[in-house]
């Protein structure tokens, strides 16, 4: 009994030992697989109860773990979609094949980091064959809420480089001083006009008209300038009429001290921004709130548009996308706008390792790793999005060959021991002739 339990001992050993060689043996060659986690062996003895005194080897039982949860270190590359995860979570994917055969819902896969690139449909995926799940944004570029613990929602992140984009123009911001001098006793009046560029709801260039008639008084100085407002996309029609007063005390000279309102939208003096009706629709016109120095001012001798700003843009064609740390998708135009696509979650579980491993990098919950949200990058336990980089193999090459040492020592020893109980077995086979 004793002799036969060494015997299998020994062979367990061989076959333990056999595992660990191959979870090795896996791991090296995976050293330049990207994303690749590594597998551990570990060994459980057994534990067999001897009787009468004699001793019964048990042997020993080898575990293997692949361990999702560790990750390699990232690398810089030079395309604008290649993605990693660093820190906790993981990016949603799915096979390129599914997708194409249409048979409903593609199931949820789950990898660290990705190479894709765009195909003919422009959808972002792998050379493996994996393509990149997101929520899409809509037209104003803000992303819906979707279900966090559901795949409901995430689709193909497509980028379409065909796709012409313009953005109306809601709100415009003047910086504009007017000469003082113009409102003093004697003074031309003139009106000073000011064309001021604005883009409709089909990316087409329009102008607002705003001239400013200053109010010239007998004598003295008035400080009042009359601002009117027209619309080129109306026939010039007057959308706004203002009253502006200035103030010329010697703590707040130069800056508006009254809005009052003739015609058009209201002047928010909390804010410093009147609402006027283009033809596309409502717009705000900030003029600086009373008493700022930033907006109308009245000083000096000259007419002086210092700034004018406004949001909007032409119609632009896609040329390039980026991915930010919280998994956005921003597609720039050749006219200098940007807009949000997509937004790319990332996918946590309470116990990652619980995960089944699959090809090409990727894992599919299971019961073990318990149920999975999606977060936003970089919010939650989650770590951020990182683009421009990949995630280098979990693999250390000089561990893996002290291990292989190791566990060829390991086997031979076992091997030793078939022999010795081969031999023994011989010599009592020898007692009974």
């Amino acid at each position: 009994m004793t002799i036969s339990s060494s015997l299998n001992a020994s062979v367990a050993g061989l076959n333990a030992n056999a595992s660990r060689l191959a979870a090795i043996s896996d791991n090296i060659a995976n050293s330049a697989t990207a994303g690749y986690r590594r597998v551990e062996t570990s060994f459980d003895s057994m534990v067999l109860s001897g009787g009468g005194g004699n001793y019964a080897a048990g042997g020993v039982r080898a575990t293997t773990e692949r361990l999702i949860d560790q990750g390699g270190p990232l690398v810089n590359t030079s395309n604008p979609t290649d993605l990693a995860v660093r820190g906790r979570g993981f990016i949603p994917v799915a096979l390129t094949s599914e997708l194409n055969a249409g048979n409903g819902s593609p199931q949820m896969l789950l990898s660290t980091t990705g190479s894709f690139r765009t195909d003919s449909e422009g959808r972002l995926v792998t050379a493996s064959g994996l393509t990149l799940l997101g929520w899409p944004a809509d037209a104003n570029g803000t992303v819906p809420a979707f279900p966090r613990d559901s795949v409901d929602g995430l689709v193909p992140v497509r980028i379409n480089v065909n796709q012409l984009s313009g953005e109306p123009t809601t709100s415009i911001n003047l910086g504009v001083n007017l000469p003082a001098t113009e409102t003093e006793a004697g003074a031309v009046g003139g009106p000073q006009n000011l064309p001021i560029e604005y883009f409709d709801n089909l990316g087409r260039s329009e102008t607002v008209l705003a001239t400013f008639t200053p109010t010239v008084p007998a004598t003295g100085t008035s400080n009042r300038w009359t601002m009117t407002l027209r619309d080129s996309a109306q026939g010039d029609a007057v959308i706004g009429e203002y009253a502006l007063e200035f103030d010329d005390s010697r703590t707040a000279g130069g800056t508006l001290l009254d809005v009052t309102t003739l015609s058009g939208g209201p002047y928010d003096p909390a804010t410093g921004r009147l609402l006027v009706a283009v033809e596309g629709g409502p717009m705000e016109i900030s003029i600086g709130r009373p008493g700022s120095s930033t907006g109308l001012t009245q000083l000096s001798d000259s007419f002086a548009p210092l700034s004018i700003s406004r949001d909007g843009s032409a119609v632009g064609n896609m040329v390039s996308v980026e991915v930010d740390a919280n998994g956005f998708v921003h597609a720039t135009f050749d006219t200098g706008a940007t807009r949000t696509i997509f937004q790319v979650p990332l996918v946590d579980l309470p116990n990652p390792n619980g995960m089944v491993a699959l090809d090409r990098q990727t894992y599919r919950p299971s019961i073990d790793s318990g149920s999975f949200f999606l977060w936003d990058a970089g919010n939650g336990p989650t770590g951020n999005m990182v683009a421009f980089a990949r995630q280098e193999s979990a693999t250390d090459v000089a561990r893996e060959l002290t291990d292989m040492i190791q566990t060829q020592r390991a086997y031979s020893s076992n091997a030793r021991v078939v022999q010795t109980v081969d031999e023994m077995l011989q010599e009592t086979s020898n007692i009974i002739r």
